[in-house]
C-alpha cells in the first residue's frame, strides 16, 4: 500500500513537471516566432526605405519626339501630395466640361490651370493634416485595403519654386499625359466623371472624384505623378513613393 501511494504520487509529480517542461517549450517557441516575425516586419521596413531613399536616384531619361515643346505643364507638390498641372484649356483638352467650376466652392470660371492628384480616398478626405490620422487610415491605405480618389485644384496661375516645376511639352506628349490623367478616373454610364460630394475640400478652389484602382505603400500618389511624367516622355525616377524622387530630377 506504502509503495503504490509513493508511485502515484512520484508519478503525479512527473506528470506536474513534463506539463511544465511542455508549457516552458511552447512559449519559448511563441517567443521565437514573435520575434522571427518581427525582424522580418523591421527587415521590410529597412528595405522599403533603403529602396525610396536610392531607386528614385536612377532617372528615366526624358524622351524628345522632335516637336516644339509649347505646353506649360507643371509638377507642384504640398509636401506629401505631388499634382500634375495643366492648362485648364487649350486646343487639345478642356478640363472644365470634365471637371466643372461649379464643383468647387468658389464657382469661379476664370482660373487658368488645372491641378490634378491620385492618392487614398481616406487619406485625402478623412486626413486633412497629419494630426488627423488614424491607425486604420494609415492601414487600409498601405495594404490596397480602401479605395482611392482623384483631387483636382484650380489655380489663377502658378509660382515656380522648390514646391513648383515648370515643364515644357509638346502637343504629342500633351495628349499622352491627358489621356493616362483621364484613364484613372471613374466614370458614370454616361462617361462623366463622378464627383465625390464631401465638405472635406481643401480650399473653396478644388474638388475629389472618385478614381480607380489601389493605393498602397508600393503604389502612392507621387508614384502616380511619376508615372504621369513616363507616360508624357519626361524626366523621372525608375519608381520612387515620394515627391521627393520627383524633385529630384528638376531641380
Amino acid at each position: 500500500m506504502i509503495f503504490s501511494i509513493k508511485t502515484n504520487t512520484f508519478t503525479k509529480n512527473y506528470q506536474l513537471i513534463f506539463i511544465k517542461l511542455n508549457l516552458n517549450m511552447s512559449v519559448k517557441k511563441m517567443l521565437i516566432l514573435i520575434i522571427k516575425a518581427l525582424g522580418i516586419i523591421v527587415g521590410i521596413v529597412v528595405l522599403y526605405i533603403l529602396l525610396g531613399y536610392l531607386l528614385p536616384f536612377i532617372e528615366i531619361p526624358a524622351k524628345d519626339d522632335g516637336q516644339k515643346k509649347e505646353i506649360p505643364v507643371y509638377i507642384y507638390t504640398n509636401g506629401v501630395h505631388t499634382d500634375i498641372v495643366m492648362p485648364v484649356k487649350n486646343d487639345w483638352q478642356d478640363w472644365s466640361q470634365k471637371i466643372p467650376f461649379k464643383n468647387t466652392k468658389s464657382k469661379r470660371t476664370d482660373y487658368n490651370f488645372v491641378g490634378i492628384g491620385w492618392g487614398d480616398k481616406g487619406f485625402y478626405l478623412d486626413t486633412p493634416t497629419w494630426a488627423d490620422l488614424k491607425f486604420s487610415t494609415a492601414f487600409k491605405a498601405a495594404f490596397w485595403l480602401s479605395e482611392s480618389a482623384m483631387h483636382c485644384s484650380y489655380y489663377t496661375e502658378m509660382k515656380e519654386g522648390d514646391d513648383c516645376k515648370k515643364i515644357m511639352i509638346s502637343k504629342d506628349q500633351y495628349k499622352k499625359l491627358v489621356q493616362f490623367v483621364e484613364n484613372k478616373f471613374d466614370r458614370d454610364q454616361n462617361g462623366n466623371f463622378v464627383l465625390i460630394s464631401t465638405n472635406a475640400v481643401y480650399d473653396v478652389n478644388d474638388a475629389f472624384y472618385d478614381a480607380q484602382g489601389k493605393y498602397s505603400f508600393l503604389n502612392t500618389c507621387n508614384t502616380w505623378a511619376n508615372d504621369a511624367l513616363k507616360a508624357a516622355g519626361q524626366k523621372a525616377a525608375l519608381w520612387t513613393p515620394s515627391d521627393y524622387g520627383i524633385f529630384l530630377h528638376y531641380k
